[in-house]
């Protein structure tokens, strides 16, 4: 019996994967491996490899949830992920709604698409400098606009301000990540089925009628993903909070990331406690993704599944 074409085609598909296996086992999965063992372990200090596990295996997962300073950078990453997210998707599906009206039909979208998404491509670096020298104390553009028009009487120190400074963090994640955000939305709305659209104009279904019910709907996996991508960058926030603010005023901006690197890279080099607080920000990032997906599933789709098992076991059933 000959094999198919695309029996003998397989093969290469597998050998095309070689590269990315190889790299994920020695760059992912050995450093994840790695980093589970040694929280259960007392290794510390720059340069050491050697360690002991410890008589008690989860003191040091307990010590980083009793560290109120681990606390509060859960409760600042939770808190500067929600302020950013929220206008970001918000946004983002304004903009995808605008561009993929077939009515509004707007010019030179290739040039606003790049526009927008330029902030995702400048580096952390850049941008923090660029903040810092936006609210820059006494003298920058914010304050002097402020004064000028007539909101403040004199320059404010945004930067030491608890509040100014989260927020300011926030809108940094909110611009550098929305014009991704729309790309990804953009991309979604052109896969669907034109005919649902041309349907849609022919019963008479207005533009807010045809993106709620027909979009929105359609675009379900696509912001699931979106969500648990955004969700998993904003819970491993770093090179903002850590380039802006080190984390200050008061730990006001010290994220998880901010204080997993803390612990592993400054003072004692605490590696087996930043392992520690590694394995419980990865647990807690599975714990949310799996209720996002249980929420978002389809529940058309499983109905229909479950309706197929049944109608399948009950023919069986008949056939014995």
């Amino acid at each position: 019996m000959r094999r198919s074409t695309s029996d003998s085609y397989a093969k290469y598909g597998y050998i095309f994967c070689i590269p990315f296996l190889l790299a994920f086992l020695v760059f992912s999965l050995y450093p994840i491996l790695y980093t589970a063992i040694i929280g259960f372990t007392d290794l510390r200090g720059m340069g050491k490899t050697g360690f002991h596990f410890l008589a008690k295996p989860f003191e040091n997962f307990q010590l980083i949830l009793q560290n109120p300073s681990f606390r509060t950078s859960l409760s600042n990453t939770a808190l500067i992920w929600i302020i950013n997210f929220i206008p970001q998707i918000a946004l983002a599906l304004l903009l995808t709604a605008w561009f993929t009206n077939e009515r509004v039909r707007v010019r030179g979208q290739g040039a606003f698409k790049v526009l927008l998404y330029m902030p995702n491509i400048i580096t952390a670096a850049t941008i923090a400098i660029l903040f810092n020298s936006l609210f820059a104390y006494p003298m920058s553009p914010v304050n002097h606009l402020a004064m000028k028009f007539g909101f403040i009487s004199e320059p404010v120190n945004f930067l030491i301000q608890k509040g100014t400074a989260r927020g300011i963090v926030a809108f940094i994640q909110f611009w550098m990540w929305y014009g991704s955000t729309m790309i990804v939305l953009i991309a979604g709305v052109l896969g669907i089925n034109p005919a649902l659209f041309e349907a849609a104009a022919i019963d008479g279904a207005t533009g807010l009628q045809t993106f709620f019910r027909i979009t929105l709907p359609s675009l379900r996996t696509i912001l699931l993903y979106t969500l648990i991508t955004s969700m998993i960058g904003g819970l491993q926030m770093f090179d903002i909070p850590r380039l802006f603010l080190l984390g200050g005023p008061d730990n006001a901006t010290l994220t998880a990331s901010v204080f997993i690197f803390n612990q592993a890279f400054s003072g004692s080099y605490l590696y087996n406690r930043a392992a520690a607080a590694s394995m419980v920000m990865f647990i807690i990032i599975a714990v949310l993704s799996a209720i996002l997906f249980y929420v978002m599933r389809d529940k058309d789709a499983e109905k229909l599944k479950k309706a197929k098992k049944e109608f399948i076991r009950a023919a069986r059933r008949q056939a014995a």
